[in-house]
């Protein structure tokens, strides 16, 4: 990965911003930071970053109005929302906002690492696609990532869901996310009868950098199969992640609920 990188870091604690910038600037990556968002709004308009990390409580401008203003700005730069008041409603709302990822406070060195390692991969094929020539006869053989299929809903860019007939939930991850990562190393599963939270980590996938990525769930609902094929063979998930790489089955809590904080996959376009 390119270590020439930059990173916008906005958290009114400086004790925050401190780590980021050591923790970051540990692996190569070059962070600037700001104690105020609508600091960092000014900044945007003048320098391009790859990737911002941003805080929701701050006084004055908060997180989601910050992502409000880059939307209606029209900058199109990834953001990591982060916060210590982590809640499942703030998750949610952070995904259904925009954000590419959400981390809890406080975070490991682990956690923070491999949630912006992700993020500055994803900006880097967003850039990939927003250079690809419009005729679409000049574009190479490349794929640069294989979206959700037109019936599935996805929560962020990370984890999708399926609706079989009999109204049970499969649940899976994008393939946008696994281009995100390295060569998966191992995946831990939940249980059998365990109840997974929109918006809180289901399982967790181990890769071949020593990283380890939390996966949040996109529903709510008891998990009544799991596919142990993953388990033992997770190569299916990395060349099949829609179909024979499934995770989990469930039974929905509160789908009609739930529904509203995903985007449909027939909406995505590359």
């Amino acid at each position: 990965m390119n270590n020439q990188f930059k990173i916008l870091a906005i958290d009114d604690e400086r004790v925050v911003l401190d780590s980021i910038v050591k923790l970051c600037g540990a692996e190569g990556w070059r962070v600037n930071d700001v104690i105020d968002a609508s600091i960092g709004l000014k900044i945007l308009e003048e320098k391009s970053y790859n990737l911002i990390i941003c805080d929701i409580m701050m006084p004055g401008m908060d997180g989601f109005e910050f992502m409000e203003r880059l939307r209606k700005n029209d900058i199109k730069t990834p953001v990591i929302i982060t916060t210590g008041f982590a809640t499942v409603e703030n998750a949610v709302r952070s995904l259904q906002s925009g954000a590419i990822d959400f981390l809890p406070k406080p975070f490991t060195f682990d956690e923070l690492i491999s949630c912006v390692g992700r993020g500055l991969k994803y900006s880097e094929i967003q850039g990939l696609i927003s250079n690809m020539p419009i005729d679409s006869d000049s574009v190479d053989d490349t794929v640069v990532y294989i979206p959700c299929p037109p019936k599935y809903k996805r929560l962020g860019f990370s984890s999708w869901t399926f609706q079989d007939e009999d109204g049970t939930i499969k649940i899976g991850l994008t393939d946008l996310l696994l281009r995100t990562i390295d060569s998966i190393e191992k995946i831990e599963l939940n249980n059998i009868d365990d109840e997974i939270i929109q918006g809180i980590t289901c399982y967790q996938i181990n890769t071949e950098d020593q990283l380890t990525h939390n996966i949040l769930a996109p529903v709510s609902g008891r998990i009544i199969k799991r596919n142990e094929m993953v388990v033992n063979d997770h190569t299916l998930v990395e060349k099949d992640p829609y179909f024979r790489g499934w995770i989990y089955t469930i039974v929905p809590d509160n789908l009609a609920h739930e529904e509203q904080h995903l985007v449909p996959c027939s909406s995505d376009m590359i």
